[in-house]
């Protein structure tokens, strides 16, 4: 088989991204990737990842994910538009594979691998209905995916704390494209597009999980959103300096609510876990 070819067209909100992650890639590792760690361990459960199996990585980013499929054995694929991003995984990840290429085309054969994961990838797509469907075509028959996104602020603390700090003393508005797909951070939302892409969901397949994400001081939440993440990063930096300064004191002062330990404060967070397979 040859690998797949079709290609995506250009959109305002995938020239964005790109943009964002191609800047934010030195500094995700440090920042952001913090709050993501937490929810590779279920994502790598969810499609039992074990030696041998050939698995693929969209969104593959710096590479955690990667990184800890290859532990036990897994031939790791991953995928990025981001030639950034991919120049990061390939120096943290020397073992994997990774390819330049898009989660709506993605530039593999038919029923290629075992196993995809997309560890928050899914939101951050224009069309993530096209890129589940490609996701299901490299698939082989019996093999799963599984997927995370964020949940919405009202179930996700460390969100929450951001976004009523910018709604209380900033502006919620923002210059940046809407993502077309509209917001994909509620369960039946996820369950529906899961459906809509021809994947029928086992039981308890799409799910909130919980996390912590751990910072050693209270402004260490708003700069690794300034440093790991693209739309609210953006939304962040559009306020002005006055309201920006009492954001970020009001987002520090939730931090500080927050249990502790010797490593720092415990910032609970809430993700959605989608997982199938394919018939």
């Amino acid at each position: 088989m040859t690998p797949h070819a079709a290609s995506v067209e250009p959109h305002p909100y995938r020239t964005f991204e790109h943009a964002g992650w191609q800047d934010a890639a030195t500094r995700y590792s440090g920042s952001f990737a913090h709050a993501t760690a937490g929810y590779v361990a279920p994502l790598l459960d969810a499609v039992g990842c074990s030696a041998g199996a050939r698995l693929l990585d969209v969104a593959c980013g710096p590479g955690p994910v990667s990184a800890a499929a290859a532990q036990p054995g897994c031939i790791v694929i991953g995928v990025d538009f981001s030639p950034a991003m991919l120049a990061e995984a390939r120096r943290r990840v020397p073992t994997a594979t990774f390819q330049e290429g898009d989660a709506e085309a993605l530039p593999l054969p038919d029923e290629a691998v075992d196993a995809v994961v997309s560890n928050f990838g899914l939101h951050h797509f224009p069309f993530p209905l096209r890129a589940l469907a490609e996701m299901r075509r490299v698939l082989r028959p019996g093999g799963r995916l599984a997927a995370t996104v964020w949940a919405a602020p009202d179930a996700n603390p460390a969100w929450r704390f951001v976004h009523e700090a910018i709604a209380a003393h900033g502006c919620l508005a923002v210059d940046p494209p809407i993502a077309p797909h509209g917001r994909l951070n509620r369960v039946e939302d996820c369950a529906a597009l899961l459906r809509a892409a021809g994947w029928t969901p086992d039981h308890d397949s799409v799910r909130q999980v919980s996390g912590v994400w751990r910072l050693a001081a209270a402004d260490d939440l708003i700069a690794g959103f300034l440093a790991g993440t693209v739309r609210t990063a953006a939304l962040i930096r559009s306020q002005p300096p006055a309201a920006e300064a009492a954001i970020r004191t009001a987002v520090a002062a939730a931090v500080r609510a927050c249990p502790r330990d010797d490593g720092g404060y415990l910032v609970p967070t809430t993700a959605i876990l989608i997982s199938a397979r394919k018939p």
